[in-house]
């Protein structure tokens, strides 16, 4: 029994260590300090963080279902390339016929738990700093992901909910911010209010009607930011 103790114990402290890991190579993504096409050498970031290759590894596995890195045979991974223009839209195509769906289902599922849960993650957003760095606006971009991941599994279909793992890229629009923190928030944050008015009246079609309503306002967001940033204007409208 001593012995199964031990060996939890050692898990339960690998896992952790990858966690941490992969939260500072992810802050190093998003703030822009590794830039599309840098090499992650496994051993040298091993080296940089002090820790042995085993949680590097897991982390960058993890970051490749996310599509924030990349890996080529006899390469080793590289980090991805930041979403085109025409990319991000397709992307937010995905999510509007895969979320908007997800929400009507899920609303036909809801309960009180559930309900409140989505309401928390609102709370949380409301209450989140949005700041340029990664660091600042973590616990935001941990609410979003939670709220519309609660979606997901609420539909009770595994399938549906692969399909929204499979759009792991969701980072990707924060990705093409470094730099400048949340600037939709406030817009974002009504957007989430309308959807769970919406369930909790059990109005499924409204509910698809109020996701589709939030993934277009978040599209249109992110193509004003994205030109921005390409053109170098500064602010979008």
């Amino acid at each position: 029994m001593g012995t199964d103790a031990a060996g939890s114990g050692a898990w339960v402290q690998r896992s952790v260590l990858a966690d941490q890991v992969y939260t500072e190579i992810l802050a190093r993504l998003m703030d822009g300090k590794l830039a599309s096409g840098d090499p992650l050498s496994i051993d040298g970031t091993a080296r940089d963080l002090g820790v042995s290759p085993t949680p590097v590894r897991e982390a960058l596995a993890r970051l490749e279902a996310t599509g924030m890195v990349v890996r080529a045979a006899l390469r080793g991974y590289r980090v991805a390339p930041v979403l085109s223009h025409d990319e991000l839209l397709d992307l937010m195509d995905a999510r509007l016929l895969i979320e908007g769906h997800a929400a009507e289902v899920a609303c036909r599922h809801a309960d009180e738990a559930f309900l409140a849960e989505l309401e928390r993650s609102i709370e949380d957003l409301r209450q989140a700093p949005n700041g340029p760095n990664f660091s600042d606006y973590r616990s935001y971009w941990e609410a979003d992901e939670r709220f519309h991941r609660a979606i997901a599994e609420q539909t009770r279909n595994r399938f549906l909910l692969g399909a929204y793992n499979s759009l792991g890229g969701h980072v990707h629009r924060f990705r093409l911010f470094g730099g400048t923190g949340v600037r939709d928030a406030r817009s974002a944050i009504e957007e989430h209010t309308r959807i769970v008015a919406a369930m909790r009246r059990g109005d499924a079609e409204e509910a698809r009607a109020a996701m589709a309503g939030h993934i277009c306002g978040v599209r249109d967001r992110a193509a004003r930011e994205h030109e921005a940033t390409r053109t170098g204007t500064g602010q979008p409208d």
